[in-house]
C-alpha cells in the first residue's frame, strides 16, 4: 500500500496510507489528510488511486504543488518522488526500496499519523510564499525602493519602557526617603 511520508523536520516521519480512492489534502480539519501548516492551503489538493496509479491534482492552491520542483497540476505519483505542498515536502513511499531522496536516517518510516484534534488552534489563511523575481523587477535594474537610504547610520532603538521603570523606581525611593525623615524627625522630637 502506498503511503506518503513527510519530510520536514518537525513534522519528520509522519505518514498517511493512502487506502482510499480520493484523498484530500489541505490545512483545514476537514481534509482526509491535514497538514497544520501555513504554506497549506485550507484545500490544497487531491490524491485519487487509479489502479495501481498515484494520481495527484492540485485544486487552486495558493502555493502550488510540486514535484521534483517542477509546479504541476495533475500528474502520475511515482515512488520515491519528493512532492511539495507549498513548503512542505513529502515522499511517496510504496514500501520498495527507495532509489531517490531518501527520508533523513533519524525519521522513523512506519510512525502513525497523528489524529487530528478538535481542541487544535486552526490557521484562517494560506500564507503566501514569493517566489521568484518580477519581470517588472528585472526591468528595473536593481533599483531600491524609494526611502532606502543605506547612507544612514544604525541607531539604537528607544526603549521607552526602561525609562518609566528608572523614573518609577526613583519616585518610589524619594517617597520611602521622606518617609524614613519624617519618622525619624518625629521620633526625635518625642523623646525631647
Amino acid at each position: 500500500m502506498a503511503k506518503l511520508v513527510i519530510l520536514n523536520q518537525g513534522m519528520t516521519g509522519r505518514t498517511f496510507d493512502l487506502n482510499v480512492e480520493r484523498t484530500t489534502v489541505g490545512r483545514v480539519e476537514d481534509n482526509t489528510f491535514q497538514i497544520a501548516d501555513a504554506s497549506v492551503s485550507s484545500h490544497h489538493a487531491e490524491i485519487i488511486l487509479r489502479g495501481s496509479d498515484v494520481v495527484i491534482k492540485d485544486i487552486g492552491s495558493t502555493n502550488g504543488t510540486f514535484i521534483g520542483g517542477e509546479k504541476i497540476t495533475e500528474t502520475v505519483l511515482k515512488p520515491g518522488q519528493i512532492l511539495k505542498f507549498g513548503q512542505v515536502e513529502l515522499r511517496i513511499d510504496d514500501g520498495s526500496p527507495v532509489v531517490a531522496s531518501p527520508a533523513p536516517a533519524s525519521a522513523p518510516a512506519s510512525a502513525p499519523a497523528p489524529a487530528p484534534t478538535s481542541g487544535k488552534r486552526q490557521t484562517d489563511a494560506t500564507m503566501v510564499i514569493p517566489r521568484g523575481v518580477s519581470l517588472s523587477d528585472l526591468e528595473q535594474g536593481g533599483t531600491r525602493p524609494a526611502g532606502f537610504n543605506t547612507n544612514t547610520a544604525f541607531s539604537k532603538k528607544k526603549n521607552k519602557g526602561n525609562l518609566y521603570f528608572i523614573i518609577g523606581g526613583a519616585v518610589v525611593a524619594l517617597v520611602i526617603l521622606v518617609l524614613i525623615i519624617v519618622l525619624i524627625n518625629k521620633a526625635s522630637g518625642n523623646s525631647h
